[in-house]
């Protein structure tokens, strides 16, 4: 996939945190602009993690509704409750997607919000996924890595209230569930691949999904997206990774932004408008 262009808002910051236990933090500003080029590439790229746009004409026949009225009634969570959260939810999985994906060189297939029940139900099974294959092409194709990894990230978000309420300990507390539920989301992902035919991802995903024959790194990551006003670093430091079972090794990350809320609701306007 094309690195889209909302992805060089996506800054590291110079400053790193650490935990109660030491452990460090990466903090990456979000620092969106009113750039109405990106904004409109960003709103496709957004949208196709909802449905393809290949495919929306097909998906709306019968129904009497408009791309954007389809997409808005029956796609995307609402505006009002209980949408908004799920909104902020689903939001921020997709952007710390993009960050791993565009950022860290991760395939994060987009498979996972194509498939809801319930526009305004959050989506069961681990929040992100990613693979990394290093291994050489052989004769038969890429083989095999005990270097390839798996990453399962656990996302929190908050972009309204007055004050953090501890969502990256809540990421770091959610995390170990990865484990538990990692091979029911393989299964999930796989089958939305190939029922999308794209057999090259689900190939990627089948790699993965038996560890005792095929040894791969088994990463985990937990991640809080904050709106700027609400985000408060002393909170942040006093989270622990001391009970999760990667205490050492859990990825921590914390994206940030300015007017979070207001960028959500906008861009799902912008989603289904352009559609």
């Amino acid at each position: 996939m094309p690195t889209p262009p909302h992805a060089a808002w996506l800054v590291h910051a110079a400053k790193l945190l650490k935990t109660k236990n030491g452990r460090q933090v990466q903090i990456v500003e979000f620092n969106h602009k009113q750039d109405e080029a990106v904004l409109s590439a960003w709103a496709k790229h957004f949208r196709e993690n909802y449905c393809l746009d290949a495919k929306i004409d097909t998906l709306r026949a019968g129904t009497g509704l408009s791309r954007a009225d389809y997409l808005k009634q029956l796609v995307f969570p609402n505006r009002t409750k209980p949408g908004p959260a799920v909104r902020a939810g689903d939001f921020a999985e997709i952007l710390v997607s993009d960050y791993f994906e565009f950022t860290h060189g991760y395939i994060v297939p987009r498979t996972r919000y194509r498939y809801k029940g319930t526009p305004n139900e959050s989506t069961k099974g681990s929040d992100l996924i990613g693979f990394k294959l290093v291994g050489d092409h052989g004769v038969n194709g890429r083989l095999d890595s005990p270097a390839d990894a798996l990453l399962c990230v656990e996302v929190k978000a908050q972009f309204t209230g007055k004050y953090d309420t501890e969502r990256l300990q809540d990421a770091i507390k959610d995390s170990p569930k990865d484990e538990l539920r990692k091979s029911i989301s393989l299964n999930a992902t796989k089958q939305r691949l190939l029922a999308e035919n794209n057999t090259v991802h689900s190939q990627i995903v089948e790699r993965f999904q038996n560890v005792n024959d095929r040894p791969y790194k088994n990463l985990m990551a937990a991640a809080a997206v904050y709106c700027s006003t609400v985000f408060v670093e002393d909170t942040v430091a006093n989270a622990t990774t001391k009970d999760h079972r990667q205490a050492k090794t859990v990825q921590l990350l914390v994206l940030r932004g300015k007017d979070m809320m207001n960028l959500v609701h906008l861009l799902y306007e912008r989603a289904a408008d352009e559609a």
